[in-house]
């Protein structure tokens, strides 16, 4: 069977990745990996940056353009690891190494699924695989840097581990760095205004205040002061300053924007968010390739955490083999059946909307 030719490619390029070191902004090795192994399918393709995207043999300018997405970088090792993290190593059915689960099971999936179309003459739409860098830091030499060369995407897969489930909405994020104002004095007199105090207010607005739009699929807004500090280093010194981080996680009834002006409105600190580019996204139910997906039986929810579906600029899903659970992990694995699983969804679901 062919699908199974196309499980035996994937897993070895896996292999070969997970042996390539690719911290991000350090994705040279697996980049050239990709492109190395595309020439040797016959396949033209493109790289910019550490980047890399194709076209189908039969590309048609004529019809929507679906793009097939994951990325090639991964995070540091977790200090917690017992094994080499760089050696791909099967045990009991598990690939082991960095990088397997998150996101490399999705991305070879993704290119086996690409192998499976790309000779097609009859497709309805062009598909179009970018394996891109830079995700886990949400870097901006990622597939942000390549948006403007590839052509106009109508639909896109973002390939993560969701156990090979439909993640129909992605929640957005919103980190905002703010600060307090007050006047420096001597802790032991009534001097000064304690910055630290007139932070507490605006602390509490942020764990108390509840956004009155919740979505069907990501739930409420969750607000989350992490991190506090003041410019102090003496015990003495009524504080002048009072900084602190706040993680804003959206649902997808309101832009970050419209995050922002509820924000300001309601505290008196001064509140500077570090970016608007980690949009939250939703795909209509009707979707042609949610109902197939739904027809195969596979399940549809809201996606807490963030990934590049943030930064693509169309209708998309997030979906691919492994557990979200072990991404990050020590000793991180995927299972040789959630890849073979994970092409054979891809293809069918595609194939449904063909």
């Amino acid at each position: 069977m062919w699908n199974e030719k196309l499980y035996d490619v994937a897993v070895a390029l896996l292999k070969q990745m997970i042996a390539t070191p690719s911290l991000s902004r350090e994705e040279d090795g697996t980049a050239t990996l990709i492109s190395e192994f595309l020439t040797a399918m016959e396949i033209p393709h493109e790289r910019h940056l550490n980047n890399i995207w194709a076209l189908n043999k039969h590309y048609d300018t004529a019809k929507p353009n679906i793009l097939l997405n994951s990325h090639h970088d991964t995070v540091k090792p977790n200090p917690q690891y017992t094994r080499d993290p760089f050696s791909p190593d099967v045990v009991d059915g598990k690939l082991f190494g960095l990088g397997s689960n998150d996101a490399g099971g999705c991305l070879v999936s993704l290119i086996a699924t690409f192998l499976h179309f790309y000779h097609r003459s009859d497709l309805q739409y062009n598909i179009i695989l970018s394996a891109t860098a830079e995700e886990e830091i949400s870097g901006s030499n990622g597939v942000e840097s390549i948006l403007d060369k590839l052509p106009a995407i109508d639909f896109a897969i973002v390939g993560e581990p969701t156990q090979t489930q439909l993640a129909v909405a992605e929640k957005g994020l919103l980190v905002l760095d703010c600060t307090s104002t007050g006047k420096a004095g001597h802790a032991a007199r009534e001097e000064g205004e304690n910055a630290l105090y007139k932070a507490l207010p605006d602390l509490l607005w942020f764990r108390d205040y509840r956004y009155p739009k919740v979505s069907d699929t990501l739930g409420p807004v969750k607000m989350s002061a992490t991190v506090i500090n003041t410019s102090n280093k003496a015990h003495n010194v009524v504080p002048a300053d009072c900084t602190f981080v706040v993680d804003v996680r959206a649902n997808d009834q309101y832009t970050l924007e419209e995050l922002l002006d509820i924000i300001r409105a309601n505290v008196q600190c001064e509140v500077k968010p570090r970016s608007l580019r980690m949009r939250p996204s939703s795909i209509p139910m009707d979707h042609p390739f949610v109902q197939a997906g739904i027809a195969a039986g596979k399940t549809c929810y809201g996606s807490p955490t963030t990934s590049d579906q943030a930064l693509i600029p169309a209708t998309s899903v997030k979906m691919g083999p492994g557990d979200s659970a072990r991404s990050h992990t020590a000793d991180e694995y995927i299972y040789l059946s959630e890849i073979k699983d994970g092409i054979d969804s891809y293809i069918k679901l595609l194939e449904a909307i063909n």
